[in-house]
């Protein structure tokens, strides 16, 4: 039987979170395919990953921490279903390096809302981060380089409330991250719930076999991303798990040439790049504050 070596663990965690989360778009497009609108997907879901989070752990009581918690649930609710929306009606790589000006947010927000200085390495994380957005969305028929679809609206604000969970998580270290997992995946059903729940009945009365078992292992597979990127973040240095944890794009890159045939332009690739590179040097900030 293969044993993986302990110091190899939480690496490998990493690397099976990013790559999870680098494919995930796939099978949320073969449901809409099936009949189920990205809302409607996400909800179900996250409701599989929910139950199964209940099954194996006990959340228990919140303490004090109940209203920051709802917080960062429902911001982390928003990022989960507007990453699923653009990943079905996006380019994939697009989206995701509009998510991954993440570190440019994070900078942002820390210092409105923690009063955290980053200093030198923060502010050559913003201008990367910035210069390759403007290079990856210029348009010459357009002065401002901004989004070019709803679905990359969407990617950026996921990251803007993925960075803003991020750092709200900061004054819940104490809260045990399984319990923040739950509370994540209510905060997802509670954004989605109302405007999905409708039309739950008569879809799922025309999904056949296939659509319900990947529906079940996309659930399976969310709640098997969120405990190896627990892992992994816990038992490593947080400038090495952003090296690790950008395999993501890797993995997005390849399954959205095989399975959708994109192909990213020699400027899209320059702009990615910056913006990858704004990612890395996050990781000093980081290092640089000792996981606060």
């Amino acid at each position: 039987m293969f044993i993986v070596p302990r110091p190899l663990l939480a690496p490998l965690a990493l690397v099976v979170a990013a790559t999870l989360w680098g494919v995930v778009w796939y099978p949320y497009r073969l449901l809409e395919a099936a009949g189920l609108s990205g809302q409607l997907a996400t909800l179900l879901t996250y409701v599989v990953a929910l139950l199964v989070m209940l099954a194996i752990y006990r959340p228990g009581r919140s303490g004090g921490h109940r209203g920051l918690l709802l917080v960062v649930s429902l911001t982390a609710g928003w990022t989960n279903l507007a990453y699923v929306l653009a990943v079905i009606g996006g380019e994939i790589m697009r989206v995701l390096l509009l998510f991954y000006l993440a570190p440019l947010w994070t900078v942002l927000f820390a210092r409105l809302l923690l009063g955290e200085r980053a200093g030198a390495w923060g502010a050559l994380v913003i201008a990367m981060a910035l210069a390759g957005a403007v290079v990856m969305l210029h348009n010459p028929a357009d002065p401002w380089p901004l989004p070019a679809s709803a679905a990359e609206w969407l990617g950026l604000s996921a990251g803007v409330t993925y960075a803003l969970s991020n750092v709200l998580s900061r004054r819940l270290k104490q809260v045990s991250t399984a319990r923040r997992s739950v509370w994540i995946f209510a905060g997802v059903l509670a954004i989605t719930a109302w405007p999905a729940a409708g039309e739950a009945v008569p879809v799922l009365a025309g999904l056949g076999a296939g659509g319900y078992g990947l529906l079940l292992l996309t659930g399976l597979a969310l709640v098997l991303a969120t405990l190896c990127a627990q892992y992994g973040l816990a038992h490593t240095p947080a400038n090495r798990a952003i090296v690790i944890l950008l395999s993501e794009l890797l993995a997005a890159a390849v399954s959205s040439w095989y399975w959708a045939g994109e192909v990213m332009t020699p400027r899209e690739w320059l702009g990615g790049g910056l913006i990858v590179a704004a990612s890395l040097l996050s990781g000093k900030l980081e290092r640089g504050e000792n996981h606060a």
